[in-house]
C-alpha cells in the first residue's frame, strides 16, 4: 500500500472521528447560542478550563501512541497490551485527580474573568460543576480510542464517536431548552448531555477492545510497570509542552474575555467554525503519528519519513480548501452559532485572517503530531514554549490592545504563534533526530 492510500485508509476515519468528537462541544455551543447571549458567552469562559484541564492531563497519550505504535509495528502484541492497560489505569487516576483539583480551583478560575457579567459566571459555574466530575470518563474513553488508532484501528472510535454524538444531541436538546417537561438547565444540560455521551463512548471502547481479537486489547497480565515508564518517559515533555500552552492559552482566554461579553461570544462562534481546519490537521497528524510510529518500530526511518510527507501533503491542499470556504460564505457559517447579528459582525474579519492561517495551522499541527508520534516531545515542548507562550501572548497584547484592533488582533496574535510553530517544526523535522530515538 502507498503511503499515500494508507494516509487517506487512516486519516479519514480519525478526522471523522475527531469532527465527531468535538462534534458534541460544537452541538452544544450552538444549542447554547440559540438559547441565550449569556449561555454562549459562558463557554469563553468554561470551554477553555475544561479543555485545558483535559489536554493537560491526557498528555500521557502522546507516549501511549508511541509505545503501542512502535510495539505492534514490532510485532510485541503483549507489550502493545500491557502497554494500553497501562495507559488506562494512568486515564483514570488522572481523570479523578482532575475532577477533584477542578472543583477545588473553580472558584478562582471564575475569578480571573471578572470583565464577565454575574450571568454569564454563573452560566460557567453550571457547566463546571458538572464536566470535571466527568473527567474520568472523558480521559478513559479518549485513551482508548487513541491506543487503537496507535494500533491502526481508526474506523472504530470513529463509529463509537457517531453513536456518542447521537446521544449528546438528544439528552443535551432536552436539557438545554427544557423539552418533553424537563427543566430548562441552558449550559449546566449541555454539559449533562456531554457527560452521558463520553460515559457511553467510554463503555463501548473498553467492551470492544477486551475482545482477545482486538486490533489491540487490554486483556492480559503482567508487564505494566516497564510500558508505563516507557510511555512517561515519552510523555513527560509532552506534558510539559501542554502545561506552557494551556498557561499561555488561559493567558490568551483572559485577554478575550477583557474585551466583554460580545467579542467572547463572537470569540466562541469563531473558534467552532475553525475547529474543522483544527481537528481535520490532527486527524492527519494522528495517522502521521500511527504510521511514522510503526515504521520506526520496524527500524524503517525512509518509510516513516515517506508517510509524514504523504500526510502533511495531503492535510494542507485539502485544508487549505477550508480556508477558501471561509472567505467565501463568513456570515452563513457564524450564523450556524449565533443568531446575534452584532455578533457576527465583529467576527466575520477574524474569519478572513482564519482562512489565511489554515494552511499554517495545518501543517504546525502536522508536523508536532508526526514528531511526538516518533518520540521527540522535547522538540515540542521547546517549539511550544516559544510559540505558545512568548508568541501568542505578546503578538495578542499588541495586536489587541497596544494597537487597538480588538478581537481581530487576538487572531492576527494566534496566527502568529502558528507560523512560528510551523517553521520551528519544520525545522526540527529536516534535522532528523526524531529517526535515531529509542523510546
Amino acid at each position: 500500500m502507498t503511503p499515500f492510500r494508507e494516509v487517506a485508509r487512516l486519516a479519514f476515519p480519525a478526522i471523522a472521528q475527531q469532527l465527531l468528537h468535538t462534534l458534541v462541544f460544537l452541538v452544544d455551543r450552538a444549542m447554547l447560542g440559540h438559547h441565550a447571549e449569556v449561555s454562549l458567552a459562558s463557554m469563553q469562559i468554561s470551554g477553555p478550563f475544561a479543555w485545558s484541564v483535559f489536554s493537560v492531563l491526557s498528555a500521557f497519550t502522546v507516549g501511549a501512541i508511541a509505545v503501542i505504535g512502535r510495539r505492534i509495528g514490532a510485532e510485541d502484541v503483549e507489550g502493545a497490551s500491557a502497554a494500553m492497560r497501562a495507559a488506562l489505569g494512568a486515564a483514570v487516576a488522572m481523570g479523578c485527580l482532575a475532577a477533584a483539583l477542578g472543583l477545588l480551583t473553580l472558584p478562582a478560575v471564575l475569578a480571573m474573568f471578572s470583565a464577565a457579567t454575574p450571568a454569564v459566571t454563573a452560566e460557567a459555574a453550571g457547566y463546571l460543576s458538572v464536566a470535571l466530575p466527568a473527567m474520568p470518563l472523558a480521559l478513559l474513553s479518549y485513551t482508548a480510542a487513541v491506543a487503537m488508532q496507535a494500533a491502526g484501528d481508526t474506523r472504530t472510535p470513529f463509529l463509537v464517536a457517531a453513536s456518542g454524538n447521537v446521544l449528546n444531541v438528544v439528552v443535551s436538546g432536552v436539557l438545554v431548552f427544557g423539552m418533553f417537561g424537563a427543566p430548562s438547565l441552558g449550559a449546566r444540560g449541555a454539559a449533562l448531555g456531554t457527560a452521558v455521551a463520553l460515559g457511553w463512548q467510554a463503555a463501548l471502547l473498553l467492551l470492544i477492545t477486551r475482545r482477545r481479537r482486538a486490533v489491540v486489547t487490554w486483556r492480559g497480565r503482567g508487564g505494566e510497570r516497564p510500558a508505563l515508564r516507557a510511555i512517561l518517559r515519552v510523555a513527560l515533555p509532552s506534558l510539559g509542552e501542554r502545561l506552557l500552552q494551556h498557561a499561555g492559552f488561559l493567558g490568551f482566554v483572559a485577554m478575550i474575555g477583557a474585551l466583554g461579553a460580545r467579542a467572547m461570544a463572537a470569540n466562541q462562534a469563531l473558534i467552532s467554525v475553525e475547529s474543522v481546519v483544527f481537528l481535520s490537521a490532527d486527524g492527519f497528524g494522528i495517522a502521521a503519528a500511527a504510521m511514522a510510529s510503526q515504521r520506526l518500530g520496524r527500524g524503517d526511518a525512509t518509510a516513516a519519513a515517506r508517510a509524514i510527507r504523504a500526510a502533511l501533503g495531503m492535510a494542507v491542499v485539502g485544508l487549505g480548501t477550508c480556508g477558501v470556504v471561509f472567505a467565501i460564505v463568513p456570515e452563513a457559517l457564524l450564523g450556524v452559532f449565533t443568531d446575534d447579528a452584532e455578533v457576527v459582525r465583529r467576527a466575520v474579519p477574524c474569519l478572513y485572517v482564519a482562512a489565511c492561517a489554515s494552511p499554517v495551522l495545518t501543517t504546525a499541527v502536522v508536523l508536532g503530531e508526526a514528531l511526538r508520534g516518533a518520540g521527540d516531545t522535547r522538540a515540542a515542548l521547546g517549539i511550544t514554549f516559544i510559540g505558545g507562550l512568548i508568541v501568542r501572548l505578546g503578538a495578542t497584547y499588541v495586536f489587541a490592545f497596544t494597537l487597538g484592533l480588538g478581537l481581530f488582533g487576538v487572531w492576527l496574535g494566534s496566527t502568529c504563534d502558528w507560523l512560528t510553530r510551523a517553521l520551528l517544526f519544520a525545522r526540527a523535522y529536516r534535522g532528523g533526530r526524531w529517526r535515531t530515538l529509542q523510546v
